[in-house]
């Protein structure tokens, strides 16, 4: 499934949004993903965690270091920003971000299942400062990305399944 989507900021950038599922990531062009990111689930609660900067709810993850794999930084970020172990995990899609036609960047999105290694203090780079699990129906009273924010979480639960 592609969906397209347009985000206005209010200092006047816009940016053209396209998702589309994905079983593998094996068929992107290798350095287009800039980002891996995970709808992570300890048992049946989602992970949201707290960006410090933007003062936004959203999904775990961020940038994909040189030389690291798509799946080296899933399984980084995770750690970093949650103290949680990535036990499981599949590809649910990606999305690209472009602005006024050029592209900015290419954020891939996976199911994962999660165990905390130990309590959440701190992410070491200081982004994310609070954790919290959820029930996966109540996410958009933390984060609402329209039409591709509902297909990423819907195909997540439905991956989710095939995990446990």
């Amino acid at each position: 499934m592609k969906i397209k989507s347009t985000l206005n900021y209010l200092d006047g950038r816009t940016y053209q949004l396209t998702y589309e599922d994905a079983d593998s990531f094996a068929a992107l062009e290798p350095g287009k993903a800039t980002q891996s990111y995970g709808v992570c689930f300890l048992g049946d609660k989602m992970v949201v965690v707290l960006n410090r900067k933007k003062k936004t709810w959203g999904l775990v993850g961020g940038k994909i270091e040189e030389g690291e794999s798509y799946e080296d930084c899933l399984k980084r970020e995770v750690l970093e920003e949650s103290n949680m172990r990535v036990v499981a995990y599949r590809p649910v899609g990606y999305q690209t971000v472009e602005q006024v036609g050029k592209f900015d960047s290419c954020q891939l999105r996976y199911v994962c299942l999660v165990e905390p290694v130990g309590p959440f203090i701190s992410d070491p780079a200081g982004s994310i400062t609070e954790i919290k699990l959820i029930d996966p129906k109540d996410y958009k009273q933390y984060f609402d990305w329209g039409a591709i924010g509902d297909r990423i979480i819907q195909r997540a639960l439905e991956i989710k399944s095939q995990l446990t």
